[in-house]
């Protein structure tokens, strides 16, 4: 088909061609002038539009010599980037296929052309290190940083970085030959920001990802929700907290996971009205299990206060296990054991699990009943291995063989118990 295109344009250029020398052998073309050329005493004339074809025709015979001359050295050239191009699909297959030295002598023949040595290199680097052959490493890794210094500072930002090495990887990153940054850069460093506890560094990062679409939407709130939560839990005191707390966007504020750690870390340091007030707010404005856990394992007291927002909470939401574990928990604190006991029966039936048997053991240890403290903790290690937890040793000769069971309870309107018959 291209030997067919190519004889139609022949046949249409020589019949221009003779249209045109008809066209310019009328006599009446002299009136657009003549064109005189001496040479020595011999005169050359023609007409204008003579003179201009002529005039093209030469550079058209300069143009197809030229060509005729430089073929065997663009044939050559096209020949030369083929068998780099085909080196550099033998030697990726052979990295893929685990044959390390052949790929990385399929890659380093590839790296000779200019226009694939980056991928070539890229890869050997990865097959030096898989081999563990330091040499060749580091002669591979030069050969990058004089080819490209932004692929060679990504390439050794990951080494470093899996290396546990992020100061490393930054100062790798922060060269001025890398810069700017493409988005897997802007990646690498946020990573390696976040592992030196620079979160909130990394945060002002976030702006750039999300312009230059590093991650999709989805992905990029994930990043924001652990560089928000990481940043947090950075904090050095009070002050710092509560100016990164201000800073987050309001919807992440309101996000489970951000507001249990500003929860947490406030705790830790001593902020103990900032640390109730985000967690109620939380929760009154939308009810999470996770929160409502943590306000019973809170690092602190004011147990009256704290029992009286969960005893309110139970009245919209009597089925939660999570704030169940977390009024056993609170009246365990207040000396209240009976009570504690009874939550934590309740919140076994509605699947509270490893964690409620955590504090049944810890209860009966505080009454001295280690016997019973021993089957809870056990029963504890049972559930989370998905096993049936075994009856305590006052309901061994229980006609039901799981204390769940055994102690499940009728509900009244109002979320509480009323004992079996």
């Amino acid at each position: 088909m291209k030997s067919f295109r190519s004889l139609i344009v022949l046949l249409i250029v020589i019949a221009l061609g003779v249209i045109g020398a008809q066209w310019l052998a009328q006599e009446q073309l002299r009136e657009f002038g003549e064109v005189i050329v001496r040479v020595g005493d011999t005169d050359y004339i023609a007409s204008l539009p003579q003179a201009g074809l002529l005039l093209v025709i030469a550079f058209l015979l300069l143009w197809l010599i030229g060509n005729v001359l430089s073929f065997p050295f663009r044939a050559w050239g096209r020949h030369r980037r083929k068998q780099s191009r085909a080196r550099l699909i033998e030697g990726l297959v052979a990295v893929h296929n685990g044959q390390w030295t052949r790929a990385e002598r399929q890659l380093d023949a590839a790296a000779q052309d200019p226009d694939v040595s980056v991928i070539a290199l890229i890869a050997a680097v990865r097959v030096a290190d898989a081999r563990g052959d330091a040499e060749a490493l580091e002669r591979h890794l030069h050969r990058l940083a004089e080819r490209d210094a932004c692929a060679h500072a990504l390439l050794q930002a990951e080494r470093h970085l899996d290396r546990k090495r992020p100061v490393d990887a930054i100062n790798t990153l922060d060269v001025a030959a890398a810069q700017p940054l493409p988005p897997r850069g802007l990646l690498l460093r946020t990573e390696a920001l976040i592992q030196i506890s620079r979160a909130d560094e990394a945060y002002g990062q976030l702006g750039a990802i999300r312009r230059q679409q590093a991650l999709q939407l989805d992905a990029i709130a994930a990043l924001e929700t652990r560089l928000a939560t990481a940043s947090l839990e950075q904090a050095s005191d009070a002050n710092a907290l509560a100016e990164r707390w201000e800073s987050l966007p309001k919807s992440l504020r309101s996000e489970p996971d951000v507001v249990g750690t500003y929860a947490l870390r406030a705790a830790a340091l001593g902020w103990d009205d900032a640390t109730l007030r985000s967690l109620e707010q939380a929760l009154d404005t939308r009810w999470d299990e996770n929160l409502a856990a943590l306000y019973g394992r809170l690092p602190m007291e004011r147990y009256d206060t704290r029992r009286a927002s969960a005893q309110r909470w139970l009245q919209d939401h009597p089925e939660s296990a999570a704030l169940l574990l977390t009024l056993a928990r609170l009246a365990r604190h207040q000396q209240q054991w009976p009570q504690a006991e009874d939550f934590l029966h309740r919140a076994l039936t509605l699947g509270a699990g490893a964690e409620a048997w955590e504090v049944f053991g810890d209860g009966y240890a505080d009454a001295g009943d280690t016997l019973a403290a021993q089957r809870c903790y056990a029963n504890a290690l049972r559930v989370q291995r998905g096993e049936q937890a075994l009856p305590l040793p006052t309901q061994e000769f229980s006609s039901s063989p799981n204390p769940q069971a055994e102690v499940m309870a009728q509900r009244t309107d109002h979320g509480f118990t009323q004992s079996q018959d």
